[in-house]
């Protein structure tokens, strides 16, 4: 039986593995270290570990979209390891900005080497990812890396802007719904552009993909934040209701508050109070949500994301094995738990 997205996500592809291990071993000792216990290579000595890293879907994606396009996946490889150094270049920083000191369930980089190596490390891995995509053997090097280099300039602006939202009484969903194009959706179509651009794809079929991951990106996100209220803690490594601890204006917050009337009011009244909440005080914010719709909204809104993803594969004719990868790709990330 062919293998779907289903059963390969979660373990991506030993070529990549191999590329990006061999993109790693050129940072220097220390900081080769720590970035290998990032991914979950090792633990905080060295030593070798069971794997213990994400669902690479992003990298997944860029050799999809290779195959999709009529190339080879070996062709993407490159690609596939660049996005893969930017989302977890992403993530070290953004732990060390939201002070989170767990992630998959151990230390976070920040929490056991400090701040100023956990900047260094996410940095590094920045600088990899251009290396990678810029080598003298990769065709299509310059376009790919222009596609990376403006995802993460996208992603870093939506940082910018989830980082503000902290500081203000009242954000719209408008915003929200920009903030997260650039903070997820961007380095997803990157991903979804990527795998095109390197084999040679024609300019229509890669803006067919950039839409793809687009809405893609935009789905993941919404479920995130799902996740982040009512997630199960030992699947998402965090506790729950997390993202109502730190009062974060995530996309089933903000449409909650935008919605109105007694549900919303009463919920920007919670969010308002300068006490830090207890149990019961999280318990009801999350109840404010799910009864003023957001919770509900959101899950929709994830669905709509992933039907005109869907919609976008249509422009772009591809082996129906393909097609219906890509297709499970997407309902995977909706459907997800984790």
């Amino acid at each position: 039986m062919t293998t779907t997205i289903l059963s390969a996500v979660g373990t991506g592809s030993d070529a990549v593995r191999a590329a990006l291990r061999e993109a790693v071993s050129r940072l220097d000792d220390s900081l080769r270290t720590v970035v290998a216990y990032h991914f979950g290579w090792c633990d905080q000595h060295g030593h070798a570990v069971a794997g213990n890293g994400g669902k690479s879907i992003r990298s997944r994606l860029a050799l999809l979209t290779a195959q999709a396009t009529g190339g080879d996946a070996a062709d993407a490889i490159p690609g596939a390891v660049a996005v893969e150094l930017v989302h977890n270049f992403s993530l070290v920083h953004d732990d060390l900005m939201d002070r989170d000191t767990t992630r998959r369930h151990r230390p976070t980089v920040w929490a056991l080497w400090g701040d100023p190596v956990a900047v260094l490390a996410g940095d590094a891995m920045l600088s990899l990812a251009h290396e990678v995509l810029l080598d003298p053997a990769v065709p299509h090097a310059v376009p790919a890396s222009r596609i990376v280099g403006a995802a993460t300039r996208e992603l870093i602006r939506g940082q910018i802007a989830d980082v503000a939202f902290e500081r203000r009484s009242e954000v719209s969903l408008a915003e929200c719904v920009r903030m997260a194009s650039g903070k997820t959706a961007a380095l997803l179509s990157a991903s979804a552009a990527v795998g095109a651009v390197l084999t040679g794809a024609p300019a229509r079929t890669v803006t067919a993909m950039e839409r793809y991951g687009h809405h893609v990106g935009l789905a993941f996100q919404l479920v995130d934040d799902l996740l982040g209220i009512w997630g199960e803690p030992e699947v998402t490594g965090k506790p729950v209701w997390s993202d109502l601890r730190s009062r974060k204006k995530s996309l089933p917050v903000v449409w909650t508050l935008e919605a109105g009337g007694t549900t919303g009011h009463e919920l920007a009244q919670w969010l308002s109070c300068p006490e830090t909440p207890d149990e019961d005080g999280l318990r009801y914010a999350a109840e404010l949500v799910d009864r003023g719709g957001g919770r509900r909204w959101a899950r929709n809104e994830a669905r709509r994301r992933v039907a005109l993803a869907e919609q976008a594969l249509a422009a772009v004719p591809m082996p129906a094995q393909c097609h219906r990868e890509l297709t499970d790709l997407a309902k995977f990330i909706v459907e997800r738990s984790a």
